[in-house]
């Protein structure tokens, strides 16, 4: 089922709640493809992004915690590397042929509106306190710098 973004799923760090839109709309254009029975060539396109862009935004989000110092990013990071392990094993179904994209672009769904509520609720307080409040111009300028890193 299509997911319609909206303000709940924000975290209030602009570039993060971006991120997670785009993510969004790349599992809504999972859900038309299958919907419209596009082409697996198609479909697998629309797929590779959302799953690249998903581990760039992953490794930006741990990129940002570290700058900010918080204290739980090894708890974080353990959830991320769960999570990828959860996506490699239904994308390798995939490339084994399986026509698994709806399954996928669910469990995408389900994980990354949980993890908005909880795990990035836990750290959105301390990135706004230590680089927003007390250094928005070093953060904007570290924003800059390293967006380029993570995303083409």
């Amino acid at each position: 089922m299509k997911v319609l973004w909206t303000s709940d799923y924000e975290i209030g760090i602009g570039v993060i709640d971006h991120q997670h839109h785009r993510i969004v709309d790349y599992i809504n254009q999972i859900y038309d493809h299958e919907g419209a029975g596009s082409s697996r060539d198609a479909t697998e396109d629309v797929l590779y992004k959302l799953l690249d862009y998903t581990y760039s935004h992953l490794a930006f989000e741990e990129a940002l915690m570290e700058e900010a110092g918080y204290r739980d990013l090894a708890f974080h990071r353990q959830a991320h590397e769960a999570f990828t392990r959860q996506v490699n094993d239904l994308r390798q179904r995939f490339d084994d042929g399986e026509a698994v994209a709806s399954e996928l672009a669910e469990m995408l769904q389900g994980w990354l509106l949980r993890h908005i509520a909880t795990e990035d609720a836990g750290y959105c307080e301390v990135v706004k306190r230590k680089l927003l409040e007390q250094n928005p111009r070093h953060y904007e300028n570290w924003v800059e710098k390293s967006v380029p890193q993570y995303f083409n």
